[in-house]
């Protein structure tokens, strides 16, 4: 159990704030240090409200050129740092190989040298790329479709190959995430219809809808996060999990009925055409809850989705163009290379 010292990479993303905070709670003596490139640093809800107040110490830095100084003293590794979707990873291969597998796994090597005990990596369904309607559970094999699920599932057998008994890795599976966070995405599918019903009471669905997504919220990603970190590892030094719940199980339209029904007045059009998201797959839940029964998800689906809209109303949103603003990944990274602030190949110039 981490009483000492926990170093966060990629804490000024969308679920770091979250991570933090729930860590923060479950251990609140424990040094807290984060790690970030700041890439997403102004994605802010609340600009007047910094989440870093809860951290002990704010490190910045690329962590493909990770120093030894964050992990110092530092019992576990949460590492949430990464390229985080497919968009991005498909406009920036090279980088999301080097960020999301080799730098994982070199973060992972360079802690254990440094004498940290815990080490756990954020990964992603994902990885199952397709299937049939049957539930993908730990041993299913893994059919990743796009770069980013590649490095992430490459990232995973590396991983793997560092854990031993001194050294206890765990891999979350998640879901697509969702719900309200201090450092906004909107770039996630049910995030995307929550916005759109705002500014245009009105939800595009892509081909039929019926591809599938678990989907967690950013709380229940916190839950398992600390849940990971208190683990009993003699056992099992090594382990991959899909975290989330068997009825976090989704149509991509039934989520975008369930944004209708929770805040009404919302026409859902239904594009059905175009080349089908082969991205369709349900996930088992069930090992993670026998293994952590008192961290099972607890968001509602329809609470999150008004408690979403509420806090981007107070905030003033009305941006019909919100898909290319600061809480979308892909235009931020973007709009930093054409501005000459940022390399194609993701290094700060």
């Amino acid at each position: 159990m981490p009483r000492s010292s926990v170093l966060i990479t990629g804490n000024m993303g969308y679920l770091g704030p979250v991570v933090a905070a729930s860590i923060r709670e479950a251990f609140p003596d424990a040094t807290i240090t984060g790690f970030d490139t700041g890439f997403f640093a102004t994605s802010l809800l609340d600009p007047a409200l910094l989440p870093e107040r809860l951290l002990d110490k704010q490190w910045s830095g690329d962590v493909r050129r990770l120093p030894d100084e964050p992990l110092g003293g530092v019992e576990a590794v949460v590492h949430l740092a990464g390229v985080s979707n497919e968009p991005m990873g498909n406009a920036f291969e090279r980088a999301t190989w080097e960020i999301n597998d080799r730098a994982a796994v070199e973060t992972a090597l360079r802690a254990k040298r440094l004498g940290v005990r815990r080490f756990v990596f954020a990964s992603t369904c994902s990885v199952y790329g397709s299937g049939d309607e049957s539930p993908r559970n730990e041993e299913s094999p893994l059919r990743p479709l796009t770069a980013y699920a590649r490095s992430k599932a490459a990232a995973e057998e590396g991983l793997r190959e560092v854990a031993d008994r001194d050294f206890a890795v765990t891999c979350l599976r998640f879901g697509t995430a969702f719900g309200s966070s201090p450092r906004l995405r909107l770039d996630l599918v049910l995030n995307d219809f929550v916005a759109s019903a705002i500014v245009s009471r009105r939800i595009v669905v892509l081909g039929d809808g019926r591809s599938w997504r678990p989907v967690i919220h950013v709380r229940d990603v916190a839950r398992a996060v600390v849940w990971s970190l208190g683990r009993a590892t003699t056992r099992e030094p090594f382990l991959t999990l899909n975290a989330g719940a068997d009825g976090s199980n989704h149509r991509i339209l039934d989520l975008a009925r369930a944004v209708q029904i929770a805040l009404g007045d919302v026409e859902i059009d239904v594009k059905g055409q175009g080349t089908p998201d082969p991205r369709s797959y349900r996930v088992d839940f069930s090992r993670f809850a026998a293994l952590a029964p008192e961290c099972q998800p607890a968001a509602d689906l329809a609470t999150a989705i008004r408690d979403l809209s509420g806090d981007l109303t107070r905030a003033g949103f009305r941006d019909p163009d919100f898909r290319s603003s600061r809480w979308a990944r892909l235009p931020v990274l973007q709009g930093l290379i054409a501005s000459g602030r940022m390399s194609p190949d993701l290094f700060w110039n």
